[in-house]
C-alpha cells in the first residue's frame, strides 16, 4: 500500500547541496549534474540555510543579464525559509501536500541533519509502481 511507503525508502541520498560560497554557475551545473529542479544550501557547517532553485536561477539570470551586471551569488538569489521533510513522513501524506502548493522538491532531515532530497518525480515513480498490484489479474482460491 502506498500509504507505507516512506521518503526514506525513494530519497536521492546523499543529499545533494549546494554551498552558500559557490557561484550561481557552479549552482546551475550542480542541478544539471543532478538531474534536479533545486537544491539545498548549506554553510560551512552542513546547516540548511536555503533553497535555490532553476527558476530562481532563471529569474537572476534574466535581471542580471538586462542590466548588465555581474553574476549574483547564491546568498542572494536562494530563498531563506525552506520547508524540509522527515524521512518518516509517508510519500501519500507529501503528495497531498505537494498538491496545495507547496514546494516540489523537499530536503530530508533527521535529527536536523540533512540527509536526502526528495522530488516529485520520485514520488510519482513510487505512486505509480505501487499502483501497478491494482492492473494485476486477482487470483481467486
Amino acid at each position: 500500500m502506498a500509504s507505507s511507503i516512506l521518503v526514506r525508502e525513494i530519497m536521492k541520498k546523499p543529499a545533494p547541496s549546494v554551498s552558500d560560497q559557490v557561484s550561481i554557475a557552479d549552482v546551475i551545473d550542480a542541478l544539471s549534474r543532478h538531474n534536479v529542479m533545486g537544491l539545498p544550501v548549506v554553510n560551512e557547517f552542513g546547516n540548511i540555510v536555503g533553497f535555490i532553485s532553476e527558476q530562481d536561477c532563471i529569474h537572476s539570470m534574466l535581471v542580471s543579464s538586462y542590466h548588465c551586471e555581474g553574476s549574483p551569488s547564491v546568498k542572494e538569489v536562494m530563498r531563506t525559509e525552506v520547508v524540509t521533510v522527515s524521512p518518516e513522513t509517508s510519500i501519500v501524506d507529501l503528495a497531498e501536500s505537494m498538491n496545495h502548493n507547496r514546494p516540489k522538491q523537499y530536503p530530508v532531515v533527521e535529527d536536523g541533519e540533512l540527509v536526502g532530497l526528495v522530488t516529485r518525480k520520485a514520488i510519482l515513480k513510487a505512486l505509480w509502481e505501487n499502483r501497478a498490484h491494482c492492473d494485476a489479474p486477482s487470483k481467486i482460491a
